[in-house]
Parts: C-alpha cells; sequence; structure tokens
C-alpha cells in the first residue's frame, strides 16, 4: 500500500502546556521533554549495568508502556472513522512524541485478529543516534523502545496481543529501520516475544528478598510499620510512635480524631505491638449498639435478666479477656454503662447483667471519639471520671488534609487492594486526577478515599487507567470543583465564593464612577496581599489566586517594593 500520510491535527489539541506549573500534558497524562544525549548515557549505563539480555527488555517494556498509554486514548477517542484509520494515531502520536517518522507500507485490519498486518518504515529514529554515539559495539537492530512502544499501542488498541519485530536497522547500517506486527498466532516465537514483555525474574527475586529482609526487620528492630498501616507523613509517624510505646504498658489509651482517619486500624496497630498480641481484639462500635442492650453487649447478660433473655452469654469484655478491647464513639455509652466501665477499668473485674457473680478479668482498654469529650463532660453526657480514667494516654490521629503526602501511598494502597477483590486489572490513575485527589479536603477522610478508588475501579475498564470522570463522584464535585474551577487544559483552578463574586459587580460599579485606573487596582490588591502575607511571595500569590511567578511579574510590573525572598 502506498505510504500514509501523517495528519498530525488530530492529536495536536491534545497537547498542552502549562509552563507556569512546569507541566507538559497529553490528553490526561502528563510527559516530559528530555534530551537525546541524555538518554544516550542512560542506555549506555543501563547496558554496562545489566547487560545485553536484560537491557533489550528493559527498553522494549519502556515503550511497551507509553504506546499502551496512547493506545487507551485512541481507543476511548469518540472519532467514528474506521477502525484502520483511527489506528493511525498511533504512528502519529509516534511522531508527536519526537521518536520517529513512521512510514506504512501496508496495513490490513479485519475482525479476525489473525489477519493483522503492519508493515512500517521508521526514518530519523532517536534510538539509532543514541546507538551510534554510545554503543556502537551493537550489532542488532536496536529501536527496542520504538519496537515496544509499537507493540504496546496495538495491543492495547485492538484488545489482542500484537507483537512487532525490527528486521531492518540504521544502526546496522541500512538506509532506514523497517518493523513488522503480527499477531501472535503468527509470530515464529510467541513464548519468546510474550517473555521480553514479562518482569525480569532476576529483579523480581531481589525484591521478594529485599521484602523478607524488610519484615524482618520491621520486625525484629524498628516494629514501626505493619501491613495495612500506610504513612510516611510527620503527623502519622508522631501518632504511630506514640502508639507503639504504649504498646507493652497497660494504660488505657484515647484515640481522638475525625470521623474516617483510622481509629480502629491504630488500635489494632497498638495491640499488634503490645504483649497481648497473641490474645483476643475486640472492637465495638458504642454507636450501633442500642441503648437498652449496650450493657448485656459489653458486659453479658443471666439468663432471665430480662425479657429475650434466654440464655446466659458472655459479653464483650469477657471474650477480650487478656487481650484488648476497643470501644468506638465511646461517648455514645449510656450513663449504667459508663458506670461499669469505670468499675472494669478501676477493679478488673465485672457483673453480668442480673447475675451477682463477680468475675475478674484483665483487658486493655482502648477507647475513641471523633468527639470533644472534655465538652460533653461539661454538657453531663459523660462522666467526669471515667473521662479523666481514659484520657490518661491520649493519641490524636491526623486527618488526611494534614498527611496529603500520604495520599499517593493510600491511592497505590487501594488501587491494588480493589483491583485484586474486583478482579479488574487497572493501569493506574492518571496524573490528573492525581491532582485533583490531591487538592480535595476529604471531610471523610481515608475512608472517603477508598470509596472513591473503589468506586472509580467498579467504573473503569479492566486494563486502563483511572481519569478524572471516574473519580469525580458527585461529593467530589460539589465541595471540590464548586470551589476550584477547572481550566481548559483541566487544571484546578481555586475561585472565589460565587456569593462573594456576587457582589463584586457593585464593588465595579463604584471604582469605575470613581474613575479609578485598572493599574491603580491591582497595585492596591497586590499590595495590600503582601502586608497580609508579612512579605511572603508565595502566601501573597495564593490569596489572590495566582501562581508565584505570576504574582512576582505584576509586583515588578507595577514598581512596587522589592519583597522579601521566601
Amino acid at each position: 500500500m502506498p505510504d500514509l500520510e501523517l495528519q498530525l491535527e488530530n492529536v495536536t489539541p491534545q497537547l498542552s502546556f502549562a509552563i507556569s506549573e512546569g507541566k507538559v500534558w497529553l490528553n490526561e497524562q502528563r510527559i516530559m521533554l528530555f534530551s537525546q544525549a541524555a538518554l544516550g548515557k542512560f542506555r549506555r549505563e543501563v547496558f554496562d549495568t545489566i547487560g545485553l539480555e536484560r537491557a533489550k527488555p528493559f527498553f522494549l517494556r519502556l515503550g511497551f508502556q507509553l504506546g499502551r498509554l496512547d493506545g487507551e486514548l485512541a481507543r476511548n477517542s469518540h472519532d467514528v472513522t474506521p477502525l484502520s484509520k483511527r489506528f493511525l494515531i498511533g504512528p502519529q502520536l509516534h511522531a508527536l512524541r519526537g521518536m520517529v517518522l513512521p512510514k506504512l507500507r501496508d496495513l490490513t485490519i479485519t475482525d479476525t485478529p489473525e489477519d493483522f498486518v503492519c508493515d512500517v518504515e521508521w526514518h530519523n529514529s532517536w534510538e539509532v543516534g543514541i546507538v551510534q554515539a554510545e554503543l556502537p559495539e551493537l550489532s542488532e537492530p536496536a529501536c527496542w523502545t520504538l519496537v515496544g512502544y509499537a507493540t504496546g499501542y496495538s495491543t492495547h488498541f485492538l484488545g489482542y496481543e500484537i507483537y512487532f519485530e525490527e528486521l531492518e536497522c540504521g544502526s546496522c547500517g541500512d538506509d532506514h529501520c523497517f518493523a513488522v506486527g503480527r499477531h501472535v498466532s503468527q509470530c515464529e516465537n510467541p513464548e519468546q516475544q510474550r517473555a521480553y514483555y514479562q518482569p525480569d525474574s532476576v529483579i523480581a527475586e531481589l525484591n521478594v528478598l529485599k521484602d523478607q529482609v524488610d519484615q524482618i526487620d520491621l520486625h525484629q528492630e524498628t516494629k514501626e510499620a505493619l501491613t495495612d498501616i500506610v504513612g510516611v507523613s510527620k503527623p502519622f509517624k508522631t501518632a504511630l510512635n506514640m502508639v507503639t510505646k504504649a504498646g507493652d504498658s497497660k494504660v488505657s489509651v484515647l484515640l481522638l480524631g475525625e470521623t474516617g482517619v483510622g481509629k480502629e486500624v491504630m488500635a489494632r496497630a497498638l495491640h499488634r505491638f503490645s504483649d497481648r498480641s497473641k490474645k483476643p481484639f475486640v472492637a465495638v462500635n458504642c454507636a450501633a449498639i442500642p441503648q437498652d442492650l449496650i450493657e448485656s453487649e459489653l458486659f453479658g447478660v443471666a439468663k432471665g435478666a430480662f425479657t429475650g433473655a434466654s440464655s446466659t452469654r458472655p459479653g464483650k469484655f469477657e471474650r477480650a479477656d487478656g487481650g484488648t478491647i476497643f470501644l468506638d464513639e465511646v461517648v455514645e455509652l449510656s450513663a449504667r454503662a459508663q458506670a461499669s466501665l469505670l468499675r472494669v477499668l478501676q477493679e478488673q473485674e465485672l457483673e453480668r447483667l442480673g447475675d451477682n457473680t463477680v468475675r475478674k478479668i484483665d483487658v486493655r482498654v482502648v477507647a475513641a471519639t471523633n468527639e470533644d469529650l472534655a465538652s460533653a463532660v461539661k454538657e453531663g453526657r459523660f462522666r467526669s471520671d471515667l473521662f479523666y480514667r481514659i484520657s490518661a494516654y491520649p493519641v490524636r490521629i491526623p486527618s488526611l488534609r494534614e498527611r496529603r503526602e500520604d495520599i499517593p501511598l493510600f491511592l497505590d494502597f487501594f488501587l491494588k487492594k480493589y483491583s485484586r477483590e474486583h478482579g479488574k486489572p487497572i493501569s493506574g490513575i492518571s496524573d490528573k486526577s492525581s491532582d485533583l485527589l490531591l487538592a480535595y479536603d476529604w471531610p471523610g477522610n481515608i475512608r472517603e478515599l477508598e470509596n472513591v478508588i473503589e468506586r472509580a475501579i467498579i467504573l473503569t475498564e479492566p486494563n486502563t487507567s483511572i481519569n478524572l470522570d471516574m473519580v469525580l463522584s458527585p461529593t467530589i464535585a460539589d465541595t471540590t470543583v464548586d470551589a476550584h474551577e477547572l481550566d481548559r487544559d483541566g487544571q484546578l483552578v481555586k475561585t472565589a465564593d460565587r456569593a462573594v463574586l456576587s457582589g463584586l459587580a457593585d464593588i465595579a460599579e463604584h471604582l469605575i464612577e470613581q474613575e479609578i485606573s485598572i493599574e491603580d487596582i491591582e497595585t492596591a490588591v497586590l499590595t495590600r496581599a503582601m502586608e497580609k502575607a508579612g512579605g511572603k511571595v508565595s502566601k501573597a500569590a495564593r490569596l489572590v489566586g495566582l501562581t508565584r511567578p505570576a504574582f512576582a511579574y505584576r509586583l515588578k510590573k507595577n514598581q512596587t517594593s522589592t519583597p522579601d525572598t521566601d
């Protein structure tokens, strides 16, 4: 077939530059511009470090991941043109990325996967240049990322296995590079092709060994993490450190924090860090138990103690004997239950409801609440003596907005968890979706983030990335996008409250009547922002909704005083 002209006008509108933020976007994926010379030095180092046999699959997989993302872009395009023409988005993007100029010799796409044919010439390959400069000893076709890209793009665009092989290469003295793509069933050595795109077995083995060493270190030396503990931020580590230090003591612990911050997870960590870890851990949600049943649930009941008590049974405290009991929302306990709990804490004994037998118990109490217990004491809803007893060792669990650096860790944790639970492999999450989730304040904390990710995975097609539409739940849309509009490139831009904006018309009318110039208004606003920010440019810029460079430029333009550097 004749060479196909590459028409890039169908692709370039999806490429955008946010220079003030140091970002370049292709659709929803952030891309970077790298020097060919620097990448050549990098390939030389990789080649020298792991050798040809492992370097080639390494770069094939790099190209495959780039092609996979572009394959998703093309597949999700709303273009109604025939599949064979929409397939050309891949070669167009290959050229747009500056990697190569593709010229198709033959392209056949039918309803039968085995009929797929793609023969392509590659001109001006970036890899030929770096091989000639850095790896002149290489004597085989070396456009590995180009091959990987074509394989990843075709496989994800069409939905079945396609593998490309380079038959001619400029690095071997040929006039141009030439590659052929075929369905896996038409490949001479399909198992070898598949093996190229699998993780390196040596690397996987090293990772397994490293994980084993890490687990030994964590268990025997530091005890600073558990499989269900996620977080590296300073506020979180401070709370975790307090929990670990209280582990082997008998002191009652009060966990404070907003709903959804992970108080039960921290209570379980406290139990595991303690010398009671081999004994039961019993969790009780005090708010979920009716007031007239709370005592029998906690302390047990004797047969006939009340209507419906048809048998004698132990309560939660007896079941936790020797271990730990976690009382969530402890402020919801009834007055009688509070009195009984105080006795258990003071005397280490209890009586079942309707029974006179005193039973000795040894239970570590961990209580939690999202309310201010001191205020509850003043209001008469909580006993002061019980308050002082359970608050001997308070630990505040930070909210998610106070530990934003932990959000990427939670994203990875929940993506793996729910991908596995729902049996749906997910490629990841788009960079703009991540930016949105990092900007959101998460009033529901970790529990809300977990629900958002699970919902997004359910909505996302297998083997694709989670995009903005999937994470923009009604809650996030109402609370985030109302306060942060998306610009034409999908970036979050903070705006003023709509009620405030509505009053600006009157202010504008007054300024116009007074014939005050735009320059004077801008100067006054910038100067006042600097005063309120204490001379800090970054803070002042945030106050008026500008980036730091834009704010500094406007200051200089209006010939205001030079600000302090921050």
